[in-house]
């Protein structure tokens, strides 16, 4: 019986009402036990002016009287408790119900989803748009929001598997190609077809080691060893670092940082990581003659940094999903001489690891892009 009742919330809920039905039945039953001596005392001496003295012995009419009118007392309280008590019950079980339906309909939904079905949902009795809802709809509209983001999370695992093995299965057929080439001969023996095997297998390095660094990021499996740095020193490493590669495809890099900036309190290498994936994206996009400006300025207690360059640009219905993993803007273009697509959220996750933001801004295909994060200012 015990573990019935511990089962169902239900019935504990109704078990919860009987027994306040009937402590109040005991407590009515009690106090008039204790109120009808004194009450029926009180009405007999008001009443004894009034008795004849041959009516009999006053003290034996006082006792059928007290009798008769306890007698009738308690039927009237039997009643009136019995009435009360079937009420009470059937009102109790409409309550029960009113309550545990919509606890009833989540834990079903909450099988269903355990079960893969993250489609489902809970049904809210209260109108939303108009406020008028209780707690049990807002448990049922934070239950449904959780299913939501369920589905999604559900949806991008999918989505980054098959990501995955596409990534992964390019530069793997592109070695198979060569080295049948090689196997059967067709292919020369020479050091440009090992250079193009080499470059795949690098290709295919760099996407193993980028996966790697985003399941860290993302599980938040590293520590930061945060100093203060002033931005220019970061700046100057990225333009050092990055200036070849500028020269050789005719790109300028430019740098506006004011003398007075303050210094920031970041991790030096994964900053400088976050730097190097903005502006190597921005020399990427950006065709000969063009140019990259690093630029920084203070933000009340951060410090933001922009990148922004003359490129190819981005159209608006790309810019909410551009920090999103394998996310390709250009669906149809080859990664062949790219990166491997998670650079940005790699970035997104450094960043924010260090209290700030990051962001994207075009003003459309061939109006360049801007991407902007924001710092903490050492104290």
């Amino acid at each position: 019986m015990l573990g019935f009742i511990r089962r169902y919330l239900g019935v504990k809920i109704f078990l919860s009402y009987l027994i306040v039905i009937i402590v109040g039945v005991v407590v009515l039953a009690t106090a008039a036990e204790f109120a009808i001596p004194g009450s029926f005392n009180r009405h007999m001496a008001a009443m004894g002016s009034m008795m004849s003295p041959t009516m009999g012995s006053s003290e034996t009419m006082e006792r059928d009287l007290f009798a008769s009118f306890r007698t009738a007392v308690n039927e009237a309280l039997l009643l009136a408790a019995s009435a009360a008590f079937l009420v009470a019950v059937f009102v109790s079980i409409f309550v029960t119900r009113q309550v545990v339906s919509p606890l009833s309909a989540m834990k079903a939904a909450s099988q269903h989803i355990v079960a893969g079905n993250y489609a489902e949902r809970v049904k809210i009795r209260g109108d939303i748009d108009r406020g008028e809802f209780d707690e049990l709809d807002q448990l049922a509209l934070t239950f449904n929001r959780m299913a939501s983001k369920l589905e999604k999370t559900e949806a991008m695992r999918r989505q980054l598997i098959g990501d995955v093995a596409h990534e992964l299965r390019t530069p793997l057929t592109t070695i198979q190609g060569y080295m049948e080439g090689l196997m059967d001969g067709v292919l020369p023996v020479d050091e440009s077809t090992y250079q193009a095997v080499y470059h795949e297998a690098d290709r295919l390095k760099r996407l193993v080691n980028d996966l790697q660094e985003l399941s860290r990021v993302e599980s938040g499996a590293y520590e930061l060893d945060c100093q203060p740095i002033s931005v220019l020193s970061l700046l100057v490493s990225v333009y050092e670092r990055l200036e070849g590669q500028f020269v050789e495809k005719g790109v300028k890099l430019k740098t506006a940082v004011p003398e007075n900036l303050p210094a920031v309190l970041v991790d030096e290498d994964r900053i400088g990581q976050v730097l190097l994936n903005l502006v190597g994206n921005a020399l990427q996009y950006t065709p000969a003659g063009g140019a990259v400006t690093i630029s920084a300025e203070r933000e009340y207690a951060e410090v933001q940094v922009t990148v922004s360059d003359t490129g190819i640009g981005i159209s608006p219905e790309h810019l909410p999903n551009i920090f999103t993993r394998f996310y390709r803007v250009d669906k149809s273009r080859s990664r062949a001489g790219g990166g491997s697509g998670i650079g940005l959220t790699i970035a997104k996750h450094l960043v924010e690891a260090h209290g700030g933001q990051i962001w994207a801004n075009s003003a459309g295909p061939g109006k360049g892009s801007k991407f902007a994060f924001t710092l903490p200012v050492s104290r």
